[in-house]
């Protein structure tokens, strides 16, 4: 599917699609999914995806946490159904920036950020001048630069996929021509996810414009920056790691942990790179004991 994903076709069936808003914000037009009271103070949680996912990760998470507090999940830039930017602002401080843009437009003050992979550095680069006791959950988090010399051949091979305008458009086709979105989900994470799941993604990886965001995204990240600035972000942090993920390497996150001033980390057995898909319940009672703890309850 070439184009951008359009709500009233591609969105009709959308998990949640009742909380769904669309907002400006930064010359963006955003799509964000909102649960949760409406009082103005009830504390807010801002949710952030990974690189090519969409809102539609936390479908699970989301109505759970939002029993407590006030959910908010956006689309991130060029993912799903909010805007690009261009591919050149596609990187980590591009995207904190991005991210702090629409914190105020939505005029909040987050309780915490919950980043799942991508999501996790985008948070932890949003807190480093803006939100500096904000506490943080790192879901999978994705935190350590690939190893010299994958570091090298991996951003710039993305680069070169993103340039050429033929090969988002040949990915999301053998996407679709493969037509078994949820074995390729379980081959690629090491997760097995719900049918509504595997449905969105179909969608996501089905499309073009998107294809290319995830690997403009890939293209422009830099990590080196934000390990070196770890020892320095002293917000309380929860790393969240499933020990079957296969796509972030658990070493990489206990270095995180181990560099973090104020940081815990919990390792879970018998899950994937997409375990708050799988077990959201979990996942949600780890977060809100964390938060607890914080004396972020509600």
């Amino acid at each position: 599917m070439s184009g951008s994903l359009d709500w009233q076709r591609d969105g009709r069936t959308w998990p949640h699609r009742e909380a769904s808003r669309f907002i400006e914000s930064a010359g963006l037009r955003w799509h964000v999914q909102v649960m949760g009271p409406d009082e103005e103070d009830a504390p807010v949680l801002l949710l952030l995806h990974g690189t090519g996912a969409s809102c539609h990760s936390w479908r699970g998470l989301m109505p759970l946490l939002a029993e407590n507090y006030r959910v908010i999940a956006p689309d991130l830039p060029g993912h799903a159904f909010t805007q690009a930017m261009r591919d050149s602002q596609m990187s980590l401080p591009g995207m904190a920036d991005a991210v702090r843009a629409l914190i105020e437009t939505l005029e909040i003050e987050p309780a915490a950020m919950i980043g799942h992979s991508a999501g996790a550095a985008i948070a932890l680069t949003a807190a480093l001048d803006r939100f500096t006791d904000t506490p943080i959950i790192g879901l999978n988090p994705a935190l350590a630069p690939f190893p010299w010399p994958a570091a090298q051949v991996f951003p710039a091979m993305a680069r070169l996929l993103a340039l050429n305008p033929l090969v988002p458009k040949l990915f999301s086709g053998i996407s679709r021509l493969a037509g078994d979105t949820e074995g390729f989900i379980q081959r690629s994470t090491n997760s097995r996810i719900d049918r509504e799941g595997a449905r969105c993604y179909a969608t996501l990886l089905g499309n073009s414009d998107h294809a290319r965001s995830a690997l403009a995204m890939m293209a422009n990240w830099d990590l080196e920056p934000l390990e070196r600035a770890l020892p320095g972000i002293a917000n309380p942090v929860l790393l969240i790691h499933a020990r079957g993920d296969n796509a972030i390497p658990l070493d990489g996150v206990e270095d995180a942990a181990r560099a973090l001033p104020d940081a815990t980390l919990e390792v879970l057995p018998g899950l994937g790179h997409l375990m708050h898909e799988e077990r959201p319940e979990e996942i949600a009672g780890l977060i809100r004991g964390f938060l607890d703890r914080q004396g972020h309850s509600n």
